[in-house]
């Protein structure tokens, strides 16, 4: 009975089977680590880790279905991040002065441009050029991370504008409980007038309809996650020279036992959820992302339909930097620092959370939810790595096996669906 309402409800086997294998490593690296692993605080920053790749999974999605690929994001977040150190600790207060408040604006401001002009350049040089988007970015791998060398000659910028900083998470950078809670509220509601939405659009074009328990099932299982994850955020508290800190100026007693004060939903949680959602909606819902999935599943037959493939292309990849530069600013953010190596094999996370996740290599499928949940998965494989304190070049050997393997079952599958 339990198969047959799974079917009902028309979600993805492949997703499903992800979200089965997140929960078996969940376990297991509880069970290694003695009981860390599943623990508020540890799944809080494991959520925080997760959304710089997750946010440049959703735009790599795009540029891989178009059979394409970018080798460059990771060195290029080190740029783009570098660029915005420096114009916020070193550039902008001696115009401005320090902790101005446009400073955080102005520098966020010029690394999503300088992020979108870099994947101009290189989307330019792929689509009308002609010149195979495995070198351009192999070559931009490496200029980039040049050039952020270059910027500062190696030193490491800090610190940075402490507004700016708060895209980073920490117990600042977090929206409390009594507002995560309303977050996951709203966001129940949606997941609610979704559904509603969608049972009412299929009744209008005569579709075939869902049975009425797979959309209760639905509503109710992703209710219970969102409600889930909010109480998590929540169970997880400040540090106690934070809530010292906010005692002293806010003039609260602390009581005997301690102040308890809730980190949560952090701030770039809630960026790479709303990049998410945008990203999902220029995929399945606008002409450019009919578009994109047209190119990857018959480049000649799109261009002789009348499509612009080379500007669609372009767009890609401009979108590609766009999100590469929100990435870094969120990496810096949270480090409070801005350092060349920054961004150091991302490139590496997000090609292969975009794999697993369902995008096929060999373009014109993937889905902007199913490489997020990869970039979780992928990133719970190194925090789980690190609690049990395997060592940096071993994490990369297993991070390498699981890009491999995840090629070859999404080949299998292929094979099996021909």
């Amino acid at each position: 009975m339990l198969s047959r309402l799974l079917k009902s409800t028309e979600l993805d086997t492949r997703m499903l089977g992800m979200a089965f294998a997140l929960v078996l490593i969940w376990i297991a690296f509880h069970v290694l680590s003695g009981g860390l692993f599943l623990t508020p605080r540890n799944l809080w920053n494991l959520s925080v880790q997760s959304s710089s790749v997750a946010i440049m999974a959703t735009g790599m999605v795009l540029v891989i279905v178009t059979r394409n690929i970018d080798l460059s994001i990771g060195s290029m977040l080190g740029f783009v991040g570098m660029v915005m150190g420096v114009i916020q600790a070193d550039l902008l207060p001696k115009l401005l002065g320090f902790e101005h408040p446009a400073t955080w604006i102005v520098a966020l401001g010029a690394g999503l441009l300088l992020g979108t002009l870099l994947g101009a350049l290189q989307g330019y040089l792929i689509a009308y050029l002609g010149i195979p988007s495995f070198i351009v970015t192999l070559g931009g791998l490496l200029v980039w991370r040049g050039a952020a060398w270059w910027v500062t000659s190696g030193q490491t910028v800090a610190p940075l504008d402490s507004t700016f900083k708060l895209m980073g998470g920490g117990p600042e950078g977090s929206i409390g409980a009594t507002w995560s809670w309303a977050v996951g509220l709203v966001a129940c509601a949606a997941v609610v007038a979704l559904l509603a939405h969608g049972r009412s659009r299929r009744q209008q074009f005569h579709f075939p309809l869902r049975p009425v328990a797979a959309d209760v099932f639905l509503g109710t299982v992703g209710c219970v996650l969102i409600l889930g994850a909010v109480a998590v955020a929540n169970a997880y508290p400040w540090p106690i020279g934070s809530v010292r800190r906010y005692a002293q100026a806010n003039h609260i007693a602390i009581p005997d036992g301690g102040l308890f004060i809730a980190h949560g939903i952090a701030i770039p949680v809630l960026i790479a959820i709303a990049v998410g959602i945008v990203m999902t909606f220029l995929a399945t819902r606008t002409r450019y992302g009919r578009y994109v999935y047209a190119i990857g599943g018959n480049p000649e037959a799109a261009e002789l339909a009348g499509i612009a493939t080379r500007w669609v292309i372009m767009k890609t990849f401009m979108l590609m930097g766009l999100l590469a530069a929100i990435s870094a600013a969120i990496s810096i953010a949270r480090l409070d620092a801005a350092t060349n190596a920054e961004g150091t094999l991302a490139e590496l996370l997000v090609i292969a959370a975009a794999v697993i996740g369902g995008t096929s290599l060999a373009g014109g499928t993937g889905t902007v939810a199913g490489a997020m949940l990869g970039a979780v998965l992928m990133q719970s494989l190194q925090s789980g790595m690190v609690l049990l304190g395997v060592d940096t070049p071993l994490q990369n050997i297993v991070v390498g096996i699981v890009l491999v393997l995840a090629v070859w079952l999404d080949t299998a599958y292929r094979r099996r669906r021909a």
